[in-house]
């Protein structure tokens, strides 16, 4: 794959998280929702991830603060009691050892999102708040602006484990429109449980909805398939997974998202750079690099990058152009966003509403 290709599917990604934080669903009303990007478990990473979130649920989620809860934490403010009580009683057996739950115990309580004391040498907790069930359906969308036969087949694979395992509600392919008749897509080797969205400009619209999957019920993993080609009869190895362990993981990275959203991308790149800039292409701050006259990616947008070059002294002083520097300031900037949208999704607003 170029890296032109590599620069295209990463702009492409970002344009398809903005139109999501303003329409999702596609034509339907509009529900309120969190976008966030690269995220997943450890074994399977999304390009975008959209959280239908109930909005009440979300302003009390609020209340245990914007970082997110690992799992270690949510292991503890879950299932906090609502009364004093030593915390070994009052926890399920996390499966490892009692130090790490003391650890997270007593990073909750410097958070202060869990009452903590010692009662005669013995560690004591109360629920401080109770964790709202707060997100609704995960969807998780695949970004690919040239889907081609290759990379059909490359994606095929990815997509049959996805339906497989079934930890989002929805999966998704984003790809570019063509113009013809019949978009590519929709002729390509796809799973029938994936929808298709086709973005253009600023706009998408779905061209193939997709099979409603069942994160609540145990899922599929597959471990190894046939590597002979199509001829080869051997079997492929797979796992089950509990409802439990996809309730889990779908919470956590719920949580990552919350912490995230899809403007992170700026905390991995350097918009400290003379060269970076923000540029509005169908609604969403791209990052462009004056140096290589394109877009970057967070990959190669770096301290390594040849044509690194810090902002003068300067530029940082007395408020020019903007307070902090063009680099903090483009950091604020989206920052400023990523509150705002989280906000409206709180107050169950409209999120395809102008800011």
């Amino acid at each position: 794959m170029t890296r032109e290709r590599i620069d295209h599917e990463f702009g492409f990604e970002l344009r398809v998280c903005r139109w999501a934080e303003r329409n999702w669903p596609p034509e339907s009303d509009p529900v309120p929702a969190i976008v966030s990007r690269q995220l997943g478990t450890r074994g399977r990473r999304w390009d975008t991830i959209v959280l239908e979130v109930d909005p009440e649920g979300l302003a009390r989620r609020e209340a245990f603060g914007r970082e997110r809860l690992d799992s270690d934490l949510l292991h503890v403010v879950r299932n906090a009691p609502a009364e004093w009580a030593y915390y070994r009683h009052a926890l399920p057996h996390p499966g490892y050892p009692w130090r790490y739950v003391r650890e997270s115990i007593h990073e909750a309580d410097s958070r202060e999102i869990l009452d903590v004391r010692k009662r005669s040498n013995r560690v004591e907790i109360r629920r401080r708040f109770e964790y709202p069930d707060w997100v609704l359906r995960i969807v998780a969308i695949e970004n690919k602006p040239d889907l081609d036969a290759s990379a059909a087949r490359a994606l095929g694979d990815q997509l049959e484990r996805d339906v497989a395992l079934g930890l989002a509600d929805e999966v998704w392919v984003a790809t570019r429109a063509t113009g013809e008749r019949v978009e590519p897509a929709l002729l390509e080797d796809l799973p029938v449980e994936v929808g298709i969205l086709v973005v253009s400009g600023e706009g998408a619209s779905a061209r193939w909805h997709p099979r409603r999957l069942a994160p609540d019920e145990p899922g599929t993993r597959i471990t190894e398939r046939p590597a002979g080609g199509g001829h080869d009869r051997s079997a492929a190895r797979f796992e089950y997974v509990s409802p439990n362990w996809k309730a889990e993981k779908r919470l956590a990275i719920a949580e990552r998202a919350y912490e995230r959203g899809w403007r992170s991308y700026v905390d991995t790149m350097r918009p400290d750079c003379r060269h970076f800039e923000g540029r509005i292409d169908s609604g969403a701050l791209v990052p462009h690099c004056g140096a290589k006259d394109r877009e970057q990616t967070a990959a190669e947008c770096s301290g390594s990058c040849p044509e690194f070059a810090p902002e003068p002294p300067a530029w940082r002083t007395k408020g020019w152009p903007i307070e902090g520097g063009p680099g903090k300031g483009i950091r604020e900037l989206l920052e400023r966003r990523r509150e705002r949208a989280r906000a409206r999704s709180e107050a169950g607003a409209t999120p395809g509403s102008r800011r």
